[in-house]
């Protein structure tokens, strides 16, 4: 097995876990919109509120689009500057792609996950939880949806 096959294997390695990491995000985009459903439906139906709930969404909401940003590069559907990159021709896009990728992706993702990996440990040494009465608790699993987002987007930039 030559090294071109061996990236050519990580590489898919990478693809697949973005791939479950972005089904994993269509599940969670079906469960919130219940949720939401419910929220709105418990409030002005019948009076009822609970702030898990409603943070529970707002949890579910960040995690589709932190963990799900891997997949959408995947995909190729991330945003783009059209005007200069819709008519280029194939060359001109990959050379785009490697500028953009090594100068400002890899960079913007390193400094994302080294000054936020102190933030989420603390998150987890104090076991932090909601300031609201009646929140969730684990405060540190959304904030570790940060560096996942670093993790997942880097691996896709690299794959």
């Amino acid at each position: 097995m030559n090294w071109i096959n061996v990236l050519i294997y990580i590489s898919k390695i990478f693809n697949n876990i973005n791939k479950i990491s972005g089904y994993i995000c269509a599940f969670l985009v079906i469960l919130m919109t219940f949720n939401v459903f419910l929220v709105v439906l418990l409030r002005y139906l019948f009076g009822i509120n609970f702030i898990w709930m409603q943070e529970t969404y707002v949890w579910m909401h960040a995690f589709i689009f932190m963990i799900g940003s891997g997949f959408t590069y995947l995909l190729n559907e991330h945003v783009r500057i059209d005007i200069i990159y819709r008519d280029a021709s194939k060359n001109y896009k990959k050379i785009i792609n490697t500028i953009g990728i090594l100068f400002f992706l890899l960079p913007f993702l390193y400094l994302i996950f080294k000054f936020s990996f102190p933030f989420v440990y603390k998150s987890y040494e104090m076991n932090e939880i909601s300031r609201e009465t009646g929140g969730l608790g684990m405060l540190f699993l959304l904030k570790s949806s940060i560096l996942f987002f670093a993790i997942l987007l880097t691996l896709q930039a690299l794959s």
